[in-house]
């Protein structure tokens, strides 16, 4: 595998993994009333612990792989004085030991106990939003740098919120679905409905306005790799916006006239919902490394 390709690989695990832990904890943390993130927490507990080592792991990957572009290839990944470099006489690299400080707060919160689950969500959330003080979020200097920079991290935080707490809606569907329903469950999904307006909502204004900021204009230049592949991301966010509306306008108010079939529904949906996002992280771990022209 060449340098650049593990880099691509890198940036999407390290997006779905920052993503899964913010979305997954503030659901739990937020949404859900108490017996029921008590009970989704020990389900989750593994895919929580699986995503916080990664998102840790890839932070500190990411940078010798960034070290390893700027120098002279893969022996310039473990190269001490070059890492040291990049960490202190970078914009990256400075906000970088910020990410690096965040990713080992990670495996402590743990050991909060049943404090672990806010505070999950406020570091995770912190790594996440960091990212846009690296790469196209960071293009511009002065007040409209700090816009963009705002917006971007906006985005990433509406991004993960929705796409993150996808993963605890699969189990309440489920028991929602069971002989005995869970009641809290069900709250837990009218409140999901509600914070999924705001979180797609904020998907869509902020990506225009990630858009004018890097661009200028909407993606239309299919001779260019970025904004051919900007478009088809665009693409996949509306399709999966259409999947957000299907369900809580179509499905969720018929799931008294015909509990099964919705909930069957709402979870098939769901899941492509997830696979869709997968899809978008792709290619923004593609794009994200190409020159925005």
């Amino acid at each position: 595998m060449d340098l650049e390709t593990a880099l691509q690989a890198c940036r999407f695990l390290h997006y779905a993994a920052a993503m899964a832990l913010f979305g997954t904890s503030a659901f739990l943390a937020v949404l859900a009333p108490k017996e029921l993130a008590e009970r989704l927490g020990e389900r989750l507990t593994m895919i929580l612990v699986a995503a916080a080592g990664l998102a840790a792991a890839t932070t500190l990957a990411w940078l010798l792989l960034k070290s390893g572009e700027i120098g002279d290839g893969w022996a310039d990944t473990l190269n001490p004085a070059l890492i040291t470099s990049v960490l202190t006489d970078s914009s990256f690299g400075r906000a970088w030991q910020w990410r690096l400080a965040l990713a080992a707060c990670l495996p402590a919160v743990f050991l909060l106990g049943p404090r672990r689950l806010p505070a999950l969500a406020f570091c995770s959330g912190l790594l996440l939003a960091s990212l846009a003080l690296t790469g196209h979020a960071a293009m511009m200097s002065g007040w409209p740098g700090l816009l963009q920079r705002g917006n971007h991290m906006l985005h990433l935080l509406a991004a993960g919120a929705w796409l993150g707490a996808l993963i605890p809606l699969l189990p309440c569907l489920a028991m929602l679905g069971e002989a005995s329903p869970f009641p809290p469950a069900g709250q837990a999904l009218r409140r999901f409905s509600t914070a999924g307006h705001v979180a797609v909502s904020l998907v869509v204004v902020t990506g225009i306005a990630n858009t004018a900021f890097v661009l200028g204009h909407p993606p239309a230049d299919w001779s260019s790799p970025y904004q051919a592949l900007l478009a088809a991301k665009i693409g996949l966010v509306g399709v999966m916006t259409a999947l957000a509306l299907t369900n809580r306008y179509f499905l969720v108010p018929r799931i008294r006239l015909a509990r099964a079939r919705s909930l069957w529904l709402l979870s098939c949906l769901t899941a492509a919902e997830l696979m869709l996002g997968a899809g978008v992280l792709i290619l923004v771990s593609l794009f994200g490394m190409i020159e925005p022209t």
